[in-house]
């Protein structure tokens, strides 16, 4: 059994409603030498007594921001206090299958691999299925993402000896989306596992609901932060509606 400690970031802003499963997911990996370290964005609602009074495992290590940053400051910030070889990260509403973070473990330091990411299943606010799965794919480069944003921040995972250090970049949506252009742009592989490890929270009210101006936040990301020029925004851009439709069906 590898024994490398795994490092779970998990930034949380008024999480109260799933706070608890989304921890309990975590507690209930088969894979035991991990930390989780959970920095809450200034939240408003009883998310912070929650954690408080809920868990007291040593394992789990809580940041509390004095206003709110948003959530890349809030995931650099469980970077600049993680002490594990390998990050993985799940955000305050998402959840884990039991094994998630062993199969991945495995896969990564069996293959050489430097970044992986893996299948997911959508689920609404009650943790319902809708019977709709996200499909990794084999081998993603940064070409590649460009046109197809497959990676499910919640079903990441990164080898820091390889990767180095790394932040990301602070603006308040698809901060997670750069993060991997940045990375598949220094020339790393991102190496998806076949299997659904994880389920993915579709909110009513959550940003990605909102397909047009998630659409719009892309675009920003391809135009103006990397630089694309129109032409090439406009070509990228193009395949990434097509696969953002794609994935959902």
């Amino acid at each position: 059994m590898f024994m490398e400690k795994i490092s779970i970031i998990t930034p949380s802003y008024n999480s109260s409603s799933f706070i608890i499963e989304t921890i309990l997911s975590v507690i209930n990996q088969s894979y035991l030498n991990w930390e989780m370290i959970i920095v809450d964005d200034c939240s408003t609602d009883n998310t912070l007594e929650i954690i408080k009074e809920n868990f007291k495992d040593s394992r789990i290590k809580l940041f509390e921001n004095e206003v709110n940053y948003g959530a890349a400051v809030c995931r650099n910030i469980g970077l600049e206090n993680s002490t594990g070889r390998f990050i993985a990260f799940i955000d305050s509403d998402d959840l884990w299958t039991n094994d998630k973070l062993e199969v991945q473990l495995n896969f990564m330091l069996n293959n050489n691999y430097e970044i992986s990411f893996t299948n997911y299943e959508l689920v609404d606010e009650n943790s319902k299925s809708f019977n709709k799965f996200v499909k990794s794919i084999t081998k993603i480069d940064y070409h590649g993402y460009l046109k197809n944003t497959i990676i499910g921040m919640s079903t990441s995972m990164i080898d820091m000896s390889k990767i180095g250090s790394f932040k990301f970049v602070n603006i308040r949506t698809r901060q997670d989306t750069y993060l991997w252009i940045s990375l598949l742009k220094k020339g790393f592989n991102a190496y998806g596992i076949d299997r659904n490890l994880a389920k993915y929270r579709v909110r009513n009210n959550s940003i990605s609901a909102n397909k047009i101006s998630a659409a719009k936040q892309v675009w920003y990301l391809y135009y103006s932060l990397e630089k694309l020029g129109y032409i090439k925004s406009a070509y990228y851009f193009t395949f990434y509606a097509y696969n953002a439709i794609r994935k959902r069906f």
